[in-house]
């Protein structure tokens, strides 16, 4: 059985604090933190997970994950300079009203719990800045700082998830 990560993009791979001191890379498409990039290669060098995205980024790609913007391009550059790729997506069951007010958060847990019933995973990990309001995601979500992004604490927080023994 495959460990799984549940990878969200905002928040994790950049942060607040990222955005403020790269206002020229933001503006050249480049969205995403390379040293965070590097932290999820280590988390999946250590448990060989593979990475399911379940951020808004997923609508950046078609269905065979070729990027359909710039940003998307250099994401999966620097996950691939990494030897990471995206495994699959989970599904999108946003409504209009969800996606017109942007609280991706209301159903974010479901689609996690959706794929889950599609691919059956005991070790699995939720990287998300968001609080998905849904008491068996929160046991195995790293939830980030999206003041900071993606941290080594969070990697090793992740690593202990993927890694327990489910009885």
């Amino acid at each position: 059985m495959s460990n799984i990560i549940f990878l969200d993009v905002d928040g994790v791979l950049n942060s607040k604090f990222w955005d403020n001191d790269h206002q020229r890379e933001i503006s050249e498409g480049k969205y995403v933190d390379l040293s965070a990039v590097k932290l999820l290669g280590t988390l999946v060098d250590r448990t060989g997970a593979k990475i399911i995205l379940h951020s808004g980024w997923r609508f950046w790609f078609d269905e065979s994950m070729n990027p359909l913007k710039p940003a998307a391009e250099f994401f999966i550059n620097a996950m691939a300079n990494e030897d990471m790729i995206i495994s699959g997506v989970t599904p999108d069951l946003t409504t209009e009203e969800i996606r017109k007010a942007k609280i991706f958060s209301l159903v974010k847990a479901d689609e996690i719990l959706t794929w889950l019933k599609e691919n059956p995973s005991d070790n699995w990990v939720v990287l998300d800045d968001l609080d998905l309001n849904n008491p068996e995601i929160q046991s195995h979500q790293v939830k980030t700082d999206p003041e900071v992004g993606l941290t080594d604490q969070d990697v090793e927080k992740a690593i202990t998830i993927l890694t327990r023994r489910i009885n």
